[in-house]
């Protein structure tokens, strides 16, 4: 008994070759020997699903040039450089906050209410990072 263990779409169609060679347990000798050739070949159900696949991305391709084609119109385009807006003040909030004065600086001339805890300070940090 041959198993095939390593059963994968990449492996069907290459030719593997057998030699089976015959002798008599007592000797070394060989009384005959043959060579098969074995090829990998796809079940009935994969070649099914494969081709089932395939069918699927040509219509998703179709679909997808189809909406590039309708909805990037040159005079429709936005042009979208760099950041948006909302990244930008929340990385200029963030900073701000690692800036003021941590809770028990005394020297500040910050009000009170505006000196933030480590925990705070850590969230801002994270959110920047």
């Amino acid at each position: 008994v041959i198993r095939h263990r390593d059963v994968r779409a990449s492996h069907f169609g290459v030719i593997d070759k057998f030699r089976l060679q015959v002798s008599e347990q007592s000797q070394r000798k060989a009384l005959g020997r043959k060579e098969i050739i074995a090829t990998l070949l796809p079940s009935a159900k994969e070649q099914q699903q494969k081709e089932e696949e395939e069918k699927r991305i040509k219509e998703h391709l179709t679909e997808s040039v189809f909406f590039e084609q309708t909805l990037c119109q040159p005079e429709n385009r936005t042009a979208s450089s760099g950041p948006s807006l909302l990244t930008v003040f929340l990385g200029i909030v963030c900073v701000a906050a690692l800036m003021l004065p941590t809770l028990g600086d005394m020297e500040s001339l910050v009000p009170l209410y505006l000196h933030l805890s480590v925990n705070q300070k850590l969230v801002a940090a994270y959110v920047l990072g």
